[in-house]
This record gives C-alpha cells, structure tokens and sequence, in this order.
C-alpha cells in the first residue's frame, strides 16, 4: 500500500511507513501524477481535493490531519467512492489556549480589563466550548451564541446563565470582546460566510475587541476596516485571513494581533490530527495500529514553572504563567513576511500545551491555582 503525505503533516512519514510505501510532497505541490498509484492520501488544509485532483487516480482513502474540511470537495469524493475524514477537535485546546494567551496579552500590554467583562463566543464546538470553560479563569462573564446548537438542544442546555444560548444580536449588544469559532458554511439556514459585515459590527458595542481565529472567509474584512475606522473596534486578533497565502497588508496593519494561521499549531494538535488520521486509515484498510508517537516527542521547553506569587494579584500571574509558555507576540506577522506566509506555518516552531507545564507557585492560594488549573496547568 503506498501513501502519499503531505510535508507539513506532522510525522506523517512515521505514522504511515508502518502500512507501507510513503512519498512525502509539499503540500501545495501535490498533483494528480503522484496519485495514479497511491491509495491514501494524507493532508493538511494547504492541499486542495477537486475533481481533477483525484481524476485516475487510485485513491480510496483521503485523510485530513485538520478539524475543518472546507479545502475538501466532498461530493467529488462520494461520486469516485472514496473514504475520507477529518480529525475534529485536534487543535481545540491549542486554539483556546492562543485565545487565552491574546486575552492576556490586550490586558497587560493595552490596558485592557477583562475582570467583570462580557466575552461573547459565536460557535461554542470543539473549540468554542473549551474557551468558554476557559475564560471564567480570567474572570470573564460568557455568552453564547450557536444556533444550529440551539436548534438541536433548545435554548438552554444547563441551569446556569453561562450555559444558554443568546441571539446573536443579544450577544454583540452586551459584549466587550467577541470571538468567532464557527466552521465555514455557505448553505442556509445558518451561513458563516462573510458573517462578521457591516450589519454585524454595527451591533457591536463602540471600543470593543474582536477576534477572529475560526476561518478567513467568514470576515468581511473590509467591514472590520470601517468599523476600527468608526471606533468600533478599538482592538483586533486575527489569525486567519482571505485571501491566504497572500495575506491583505492593510488588514494586517491594522490587527493589535496578527498571526499567520498558528492558532492551532501546538505539536499536541498537529499530533492528535496525525493520529486520528492514521486510526482512522487503519480502520478503513482493516490493518492493525502499531505506531506509537510518543517516543519521538521532545520534551517540553518548561517542563517546570516556578513564580513568584507574592503580592502579585491572579491575572498577574496567569499573564506571567500564560507567557513563559507562549509568547504570543512573537508569532505576529510583519507586512515583509507576507510572501514567506506557508514557510512560517510549515517551519513553525514546536509550540507545547499549558498541561505539560507544571507550576509552582511561592504561596498557597487555592483559588488562584484553581485558576490556573483551568487555564490546563497542572499546579504543584
């Protein structure tokens, strides 16, 4: 069985050499030539799947180590009959930390309050939920806002205020930072494409913080523009862009936080992508699973985290725990590196996951190491 593997998808090389033949190629590269006697095909979102992609090829199975699919054609694969899957929630913990990591940032470098502050979440999945859990930590008051959610479940699915879904012009009207973590959707009745607009941003309150780390086309950045113009938006995080690669240097200078597509990219959610991928092609072909990753993971960069709590108060010390482990700042994006944006996604440091780093704090407070146990610390 031959596989071919896109280069950006994490020990992808590894994972499938234990079920035969890999030829690794550039993600974009990947052409209809190198599948005329491949079985599995394994990507990431650079890797578009058409038609004319698959077209004679000998393709039965096509994974992708991403939680979204929009880069896939579905149909196209149905009608040749070929299996395919995505990796749903491999990234989640990683996006909601970079989210949390953001939050911090705004506050200790703009002087942004986040205690007793409304965070509005649009599209509470995999993702959305996790910041949600989150953001109590930094003592943030949450709404939610997922109509497909709502129509699934009714309104409310808990007893508690945080727990009911909201209007979304509930949600814009009462919130002083909105974040997006909806999935593309071009079909009625809920569409995401081009939701953030002009309607959208003038129900929003004035000097309010938007983040967008979900998809590129589901903002109308033009509209983002107007509305940082009119004093709407005071402050803005973007991770994701339309177009990408070539990324807009005018949105980009105007984001506080510009990233170029990291959200996700911790090695435990580039991993979890491999992995759910490989299961699932082992279940497909009905071979067994004997690759185990672990052995080849390094070993995290701080391992131990040891602060000084004394006199400090909570949020001070989540920013400093927050940072010693992701330093957000350092992935912004400059209007020079524009033309270099899917070297720096593919040559990505390797980021690590708050729950590899244990803190140790100078004092017992429990309440604070609450906190930082729901931000993923393990706490000493």
């Amino acid at each position: 069985m031959k596989t071919v593997v896109a280069e950006t998808v994490l020990l992808g090389k590894e994972a499938f050499e234990t079920l035969g033949e890999v030829e690794v190629i550039p993600d974009r590269l990947i052409g209809p030539q190198h599948l005329i006697d491949a079985e599995a095909l394994v990507i990431r979102s650079k890797t578009k799947v058409t038609p004319g992609l698959i077209a004679g090829s000998a393709v039965r199975f096509i994974g992708t180590a991403t939680a979204g699919f929009e880069h896939i054609d579905i149909q196209a694969l149905e009608k040749e009959e070929i299996g395919w899957c995505a990796a749903p929630g491999c990234n989640a913990d990683a996006v909601a930390e970079y989210i949390m990591a953001a939050l911090l940032m705004l506050q200790a470098k703009h002087g942004i309050e986040l205690e007793g502050r409304t965070l509005g979440i649009i599209g509470v999945g995999q993702v959305g939920s996790r910041v949600a859990a989150r953001a109590e930590a930094l003592g943030l008051r949450v709404l939610l806002n997922d109509p497909p959610r709502a129509a699934r479940e009714g309104p409310a699915f808990g007893k508690t205020g945080p727990e009911i879904f909201q209007t979304l012009e509930t949600l814009l009207a009462e919130a002083d930072i909105v974040t997006l973590h909806v999935p593309l959707i071009t079909d009625k009745p809920w569409p995401t494409l081009q939701m953030s607009n002009c309607r959208f941003f003038e129900q929003m309150k004035h000097g309010s913080v938007f983040i967008n780390a979900s998809r590129g086309k589901v903002l109308d950045a033009d509209a983002l523009l107007e509305a940082m113009d009119a004093g709407i938006v005071e402050y803005a995080v973007l991770d994701v862009w339309d177009p990408e690669p070539a990324v807009r240097a005018d949105v980009l200078n105007a984001a506080t936080i510009g990233t170029p597509h990291i959200a996700g990219h911790s090695l435990e959610g580039k991993l979890n992508g491999t992995v759910q991928i490989y299961r699932a092609a082992c279940r497909f072909f009905e071979l067994q699973p004997t690759w185990n990753p672990m052995p080849l993971l390094p070993a995290p960069d701080v391992p131990k985290l040891r602060i000084d709590s004394r006199g400090k108060n909570d949020l001070a010390v989540l920013t400093e725990a927050v940072s010693a482990v992701y330093d957000i700042c350092a992935d912004r994006l400059d209007e020079k590196d524009i033309v270099e944006f899917d070297q720096l996604r593919a040559n990505y440091k390797l980021r690590r996951e708050f729950k590899n780093t244990t803190v140790i704090l100078s004092e017992t407070r429990p309440e604070l190491g609450a906190k930082l146990k729901r931000l993923g610390f393990t706490v000493q």
